[in-house]
């Protein structure tokens, strides 16, 4: 049985592919109209992923659209009428929102002649899906954590085998997504989009205004919570989401690209405290409903990986899981697999142990790129081995290889490598390779086995969605990923992850440090290269050294 899954609901569209309750294709929109965060439909992805799987879309049993628009609009129209007059504009806008998805809908279904079956999921239930199903988990607390879709904007869950129940709920405008975004904005930085750079910021601040923070969201004791909204207006209209009140304390929003000041450093650590505490606060309250000691997190607040680690070592969960594309690209994904087993009823045989669901080039796309563009290139026996050598001798690699990943997160498929032992590399990458914020940190990659060498506290974590810290007598190993806090981002790289498991592994026979400097292949602004054009572009108009695509090689030195 094939079941596609789709994201139109806003941003970060993505389609994926289920067959037989097995997915052989995701992604998101954004890798194909290069448009980070897209809002478009995502018809690209969907052409991908039927052609991936070796269907036409009369093949396909069901289409699993990941909202359901009657939904989001009674619940929220209803909210806005209760805040007029100054929520007009919101509730026109919740009209506007809601029949467009209807169009977008019915425009797709007419556009690809689709004559089969169509089933609409909830937003939060997709969530749920996409973290519970993919997970190993036989038996688990579930949290999904966003601004909001169909006018929720938290859930608490248990899933067990195809089962997935819902225990508890919290509506729009009670969102800590909402006042993470607010904050975001004010911050100078763009809305939903990032959030991780306050997330990296925040450990360059000081706690003075957590006492505010805490005053920003008020904790129940049946795990739920409210929003103190005399300090927002996203409830009312969202260009401005922040209150006269806010701006009499915190004073004006940064100018984009204005001097990051220490009370800017500041805010951001209160809203990332406040982040946190809210999330103990309902992880603890989520496992006293189940008893469980799994965890699978969902939604874009699962993106932030400071929370995330704080959840598995203050909570009494054992294990958690996150699957990659938390945010709203996962619904996709999440759609068709609440469809085959919390629908169908389906049993679980398949669990997410990769992130390598999108496209790959043939070697005779890489060799037509370079030839296209008359540049030197050679091939090379053992890119792995190769890699590794420039790598030891502090040279920069772009690294294209095999199917890419889905997600925000470059896992070594599109990544961008760099020698974690020099401290000046962080300067570097940021400043001549990614053209971003000197503040913003990198991951480090670490071979799975030797994790625990490195971090404390250290757990398998193959989609860098946890922040650890580095062992004080590794923070001069591997100083270029260490934060200023003394922690890392961390990626756990098994043998399931070749070929950069071996680029690694050859790194460490190399050096003795089992530890590289990983990011993503994109330049600021830009979603991760999907093509290899794309990656030579980056390469040749950024401080790279060297760029693997497949087995062939193209160094700067050579040009």
């Amino acid at each position: 049985m094939n079941i596609l899954g789709i994201n139109c609901f806003a941003h970060d569209t993505a389609a994926a592919l289920l067959q037989d309750g097995v997915p052989v294709a995701f992604v998101e929109q954004e890798r194909f109209n290069r448009e980070k965060h897209t809002k478009a439909f995502p018809d690209d992805a969907v052409e991908f992923c039927l052609r991936t799987g070796g269907v036409s879309l009369d093949q396909v049993d069901i289409v699993a659209f990941a909202h359901k628009a009657g939904v989001d609009y009674a619940r929220g129209a209803a909210d806005a009428l209760k805040r007029l007059p100054l929520s007009a504009k919101r509730l026109a806008a919740q009209t506007y929102i809601d029949w467009s998805l209807v169009a977008r809908q019915r425009s797709f279904l007419k556009r690809w002649g689709y004559r089969g079956k169509v089933i609409n999921v909830g937003h939060h239930q997709a969530h749920a899906a996409s973290a519970f199903y993919a997970s190993a988990f036989d038996e688990a607390a579930v949290l999904t954590l966003d601004r909001g879709g169909d006018f929720l904007s938290t859930t608490l869950s248990r899933g067990e085998g195809a089962r997935l129940d819902t225990l508890k709920e919290v509506r729009n405008p009670d969102s800590i997504g909402e006042v993470y975004t607010a904050v975001t904005q004010w911050l100078g930085f763009h809305p939903n989009a990032d959030e991780g750079k306050v997330m990296g910021l925040a450990p360059y601040g000081t706690d003075r205004y957590t006492p505010i923070f805490r005053d920003f969201i008020r904790l129940s004791p049946d795990g739920s919570f409210t929003v103190n909204l005399r300090w927002f207006r996203y409830q009312i209209e969202g260009r401005t989401p922040w209150s006269k009140r806010f701006v009499e304390r915190f004073g004006p929003p940064r100018l984009p690209e204005s001097e990051i000041t220490r009370h800017h450093e500041d805010v951001a650590f209160g809203v990332q405290a406040m982040t946190e505490e809210a999330g103990l606060h309902m992880a603890r309250a989520v496992h006293g409903m189940t008893g469980s000691k799994n965890l699978a997190l969902s939604g874009g607040v699962a993106l932030n990986s400071v929370m995330n680690a704080r959840l598995l070592a203050e909570t009494p969960f054992e294990h958690i899981f996150i699957q990659p594309a938390a945010g709203d690209a996962g619904n996709a994904l999440g759609a068709a697999l609440h469809v085959w087993h919390h629908m169908m009823g389906r049993p679980r045989r398949w669990h997410m142990d990769h992130a390598m669901f999108g496209p790959e080039y043939s070697e005779g796309d890489f060799k037509r790129t370079l030839t296209d563009r008359k540049l030197p290139f050679r091939e090379v026996a053992d890119p792995p081995a190769d890699g590794a050598e420039l790598l030891s001798r502090s040279k920069i690699v772009g690294w294209f290889q095999g199917r890419a990943e889905v997600g925000p997160r470059a896992l070594g498929a599109r990544s961008i490598l760099a020698d974690a032992r020099r401290a000046e590399m962080k300067d570097i990458v940021n400043a001549e390779v990614k053209h971003r914020e000197g503040f913003r940190p990198f991951a480090p990659s670490v071979l799975d086995e030797r994790g625990f060498e490195y971090f404390d506290g250290y757990s398998t974590n193959p989609f860098m969605l946890l922040v650890l810290p580095i062992k004080e007598d590794k923070r001069q190993v591997i100083p270029a990923v260490t934060h200023v806090d003394g922690t890392g981002r961390m990626q756990s790289v098994t043998r399931a992850n070749q070929p950069y498991y071996r680029l690694i592994e050859e790194f460490d026979h190399r050096t003795g440090v089992p530890v590289v400097l990983n990011t993503s292949f994109n330049l600021r602004g830009e979603p991760i290269v999907h093509r290899p054009e794309e990656a030579l572009t980056d390469f040749l108009n950024t401080g790279m050294d060297a760029l693997f695509l497949g087995p062939y090689l193209v160094e700067k030195d050579r040009l």
